[in-house]
């Protein structure tokens, strides 16, 4: 699928060497201030030819935004955003369409669906997710005006090399600490020789190395997350490992929480102004697959660009023996690229949870539309019997199901006036609005 989410809702489309790529947003609430300068700068972090140690493909990756937008604000509408590829060179991957390249998504596309794109990787390339970050860029902003919400990522190993435990500060680190890194973006001023010899290394020899990135999000609420399988980190999970290369994921203590006991990995609760918090944060911001307050922290892997130079001995499409030096331009290491299409990725998650999606109202008010759907829902129950329909206290039904506040400012879950089955009334008061 090249669609996710469930209320902010993003499908990307485009391949690395066809006219463009980009994505349709749907869900985004209407009167947010948006123009492409809110867009382009975690774009222009991601785009290729930034520096020697990444692909020298020259991309300015400019983004349009072609719909659901008037006068500089979102109309309510689907979102269509466009960037043009402009420095295609399909002609360099004449010699992948015998050979599939390994560890390639090339075999498992063409076994699949009998054809894969002939030039680079299709919609396995990383040019896919120049519609991730473009969609990430617009709920970052929502995030950020709604809740001061703060995401940053940084490149924390690459290849042997790994940063410290105390050489990045996870409560202040910002992404200009981390932008004055390049061109690895470690956010540590110590680390950025050792890590461009590793990737410099690996371009210098035609070959590739992996690493990791990790991220830190301050400021969402608690609450966040359902069970059970939309658990908050599993849909972090399953974000991070839909982006290209990627081959880990761990939040908190992660695998290393595995080697102590229970009384030493717990996090203990303390009061922090009025609000209860943990004195730790092993469980990296998330307990019991709900966000409980503190800031959310994990660690994605990247494996090695699977596209080299070097010589390879691999087998053709047919099984025949042959060997493979590819073509290209290529990163010897993704990471450094990576940093907003993680965050952006991140940001992409938190608004299809339904307790946050919907704007924030000054001012509550039920509109002309939801007084007479309540009117007439009165005058049904008075009429239908209450066996011949089922109870909608767990579904939608427009402004007065689950997942919709009746002010329509943001969703939460209530029913109004009741039960249909049973006529047992349900709560409708709003934690967030109090109605």
């Amino acid at each position: 699928m090249s669609t996710f989410g469930q209320y902010f809702r993003v499908t990307t489309f485009g391949e690395s060497h066809c006219f463009g790529v980009g994505c349709i947003v749907d869900g985004v609430p209407p009167l947010l201030e948006l123009t492409e300068d809110d867009i382009q700068p975690q774009l222009t972090r991601r785009r290729p030819g930034q520096s020697k140690l990444s692909t020298p493909r020259d991309e300015k990756d400019r983004v349009k935004i072609m719909s659901g937008t008037e006068f500089g604000k979102t109309l309510g509408t689907p979102i269509g955003l466009m960037v043009h590829n402009k420095d295609q060179r399909p002609g360099d991957y004449g010699s992948v369409q015998k050979n599939p390249r390994p560890s390639h998504a090339d075999y498992t596309y063409n076994v699949k669906y009998g054809i894969h794109a002939s030039s680079g990787g299709g919609r396995s390339s990383a040019r896919e997710t120049i519609g991730r970050v473009a969609a990430g860029a617009i709920a970052e902003k929502w995030l950020k005006q709604r809740f001061g919400v703060e995401i940053v990522a940084w490149v924390s190993s690459v290849g042997e090399e790994t940063l410290a435990d105390d050489e990045v500060d996870m409560d202040t680190v910002t992404r200009g600490q981390v932008d004055a890194t390049l061109p690895v973006r470690c956010a540590s001023e110590a680390a950025v020789e050792r890590f461009s010899k590793v990737i410099a290394a690996a371009r210098d020899d035609h070959d590739s190395v992996g690493g990791t990135i990790t991220c830190v999000c301050r400021g969402l609420p608690t609450g966040l997350g359902e069970p059970c399988f939309d658990k908050m980190e599993a849909k972090l999970a399953h974000a991070m490992l839909s982006i290209p290369a990627t081959k880990g994921f761990e939040i908190g203590s992660g695998f290393d929480g595995t080697k102590c006991r229970g009384s030493a990995h717990n996090d203990m609760f303390v009061k922090k102004g009025d609000k209860l918090g943990t004195s730790t944060n092993r469980s990296g911001g998330i307990q019991g697959g709900i966000t409980n307050g503190e800031p959310i922290y994990f660690r994605v892997a990247f494996k090695p660009p699977a596209t080299i130079g070097k010589t390879q001995e691999t087998a053709t499409y047919d099984g025949e023996a042959s060997v493979l030096a590819a073509k290209g331009r290529h990163d010897p290491c993704v990471v450094t690229r990576a940093i907003s299409i993680v965050e952006c990725t991140m940001t992409s998650v938190q608004p299809s949870d339904r307790c946050v999606l919907m704007p924030k109202s000054s001012s509550p008010t039920i509109n002309a539309y939801t007084v007479m759907h309540v009117a007439l829902l009165h005058v049904w129950l008075l009429f239908v019997p209450a066996p011949t329909i089922a109870c909608l206290s767990n579904s939608t039904l427009g402004y007065l199901g689950e997942g919709q506040c009746i002010t329509a400012s943001h969703t939460i879950r209530h029913t109004w006036p009741g039960c249909f089955a049973c006529r047992v009334p349900h709560s409708f008061m709003c934690k967030h609005c109090a109605w």
